[in-house]
Order: C-alpha cells, then structure tokens, then sequence
C-alpha cells in the first residue's frame, strides 16, 4: 500500500468546508489580457542564442549606444514566485493573478529597473538560457522583439571546449539543445537574425541593421565599445574572455574540423559548411 502523509490524512479528517477553505483556487486562463500597468517595459529586445555564440560582443556593442541599455546576463528563468499558503492563492486569485502572472511582473520590474537607472530608452536583454522561455517570454511581453544570434555549431563547441567544458558527447549534447532551442525559436517568432561570424568580421554593417530593427539611429562609436562601461567581465554572467576585454572586434578563426553527426542537421539548416 502507498504511503500516505500525515497531511493527506489530516486533510482528510477535516470538515468538508474546512477542506474547501483550503483547497486551491481554479488555475487562471493562460491567455487572460494584460490590465492596464501590468507591464512597465515596453517593446524589449532578447537576444536569443546559445551559449559561447559572441552574445556577450553583442551585448556591448549595443551597450554602447547612447539609447540601448543592454545588461549582463539576468537569468529570468531562474527568478520565480511561489507561494507558501492556500489563502495566498486565493488572495491572488482574487486580484486576477496567479504565481507565474506575479513572476511576469516580478521580471517586468527588474528589467524596468535596470533600463530606468541606465537612464537609457531601449533594453536588450541577453542570456542564453533565455532561449528556453521564449514562450514565457513572449507571453509576459506580449510587444517583446527577438534578435537571433547564429554561430557556427563546431565553433561553440571549440569554443566551449577552451574554457574547459565537459568531454565532447556531453559538449555537443550541450550545444545541441541550445542551437535547437534558437531554431525552434526562429521557426516560432518573427526577429531578426544575426550571424557572429558577420558581426565580428563587419560590425558596422551588423550593428547598422540592429539599429534599424531596434528603431534608433546608428552611432559610430558603437564599434569602440572598449571606451563604455558594461560592468564586470566574469563567469555567470557574460564572456569573461581577455579577447572580449581587449573593447576591440576581433574576427574569428574559422574552426577545423568536421561537424559532429548531432549537429550536422542544424549546422545545414543554418547554412554552414559541415567541414572546414
């Protein structure tokens, strides 16, 4: 026989209306309309990529500009609500809110915050296990703008593989299902997509067209980023590179090698050679 808790049992020891009183209240409709100040961001952007794909170059490159506030990486998806009583559910459903609507409002006042001390117009929000709440994302921010950020897959493995990551199957098992999650995304949502490879090799063309995407004009000195201040370069929270630290572009080396066979659909659904 199952084990039953003491809870379930005193639960079920108790009065039926004291078993009602302490029973959850019905989950909320998931596409229920946005009240009027539910969200003080308006239009974000979200760079949407894998991990060791140059998000953290981009993310200072657009930085830099006087109206683009582009913070190191937040971690939305590892900042939640959870409630601890019955009488709080009920005190939410109430307000026509649940937990996941509390943490959308949660995330909408923390990168509000970040985009009000930058005293800047635009936020782009940048971390690669965004890619795994695009959904949630895009249900928060209904208006929410995605830049997909493409890299070829062997090179984020050779990538991955200097800053002394896990042998190759549990490497490429890794970027797999980041480079999955960016296409899935891409098949999902309109953006605009963005190559490493071009951003590195010609940054003013690339920063040019997010501008346009962004809606802003472009600003030259984007390309110095090395003369902003972007916050600490270390791990956890972005690139901490010295390549990256140098504040120059610098174009990258194209990888050698064949692509492992996991990745060799996604490397040709993104048009990069299976051997170089």
């Amino acid at each position: 026989m199952a084990a039953v808790s003491l809870k379930s049992r005193v639960n079920a020891a108790l009065p039926e209306t004291v078993r009602e009183r302490r029973a959850s209240p019905p989950p909320r409709p998931r596409d229920h309309p946005l009240s009027p100040g539910d969200r003080l961001l308006t239009a974000p952007a979200f760079v949407l990529s894998s991990v060791r794909s140059g998000s953290t170059l981009l993310r200072v490159l657009l930085n830099t500009h006087s109206q683009i506030h582009a913070p190191h990486e937040l971690h939305l998806r590892n900042i939640w609500v959870k409630t601890r009583h019955h009488n709080t559910e009920w005190a939410l459903h109430e307000m026509d809110l649940d937990p996941n609507q509390l943490t959308y409002l949660l995330w909408d006042r923390i990168l509000q915050r970040q985009l009000e001390r930058s005293g800047k117009r635009i936020l782009v929000n940048k971390t690669p296990s965004d890619v795994f709440i695009a959904d949630r994302i895009r249900e928060c921010w209904p208006d929410a703008r995605f830049v997909f950020l493409l890299r070829h897959p062997l090179a984020i493995v050779r990538s991955r593989e200097k800053i002394g990551s896990e042998d190759l199957d549990d490497n490429v098992r890794r970027v797999l299902r980041y480079c999955s999650a960016v296409q899935a995304a891409r098949e999902r949502f309109p953006g605009l997509t963005v190559r490493y490879e071009d951003l590195a090799s010609d940054p003013a063309a690339e920063t040019q067209r997010l501008c346009e995407f962004l809606g802003v004009a472009w600003e030259p000195g984007m390309l110095d980023y090395g003369a902003g201040e972007h916050g600490q370069y270390r791990r956890g929270i972005g690139d901490f590179s010295e390549k990256l630290k140098s504040g120059q572009v610098q174009q990258p080396a194209p990888p050698a090698g064949e692509v492992p066979e996991p990745l060799r659909g996604i490397a040709a659904a993104w048009g990069y050679p299976l051997a170089t």
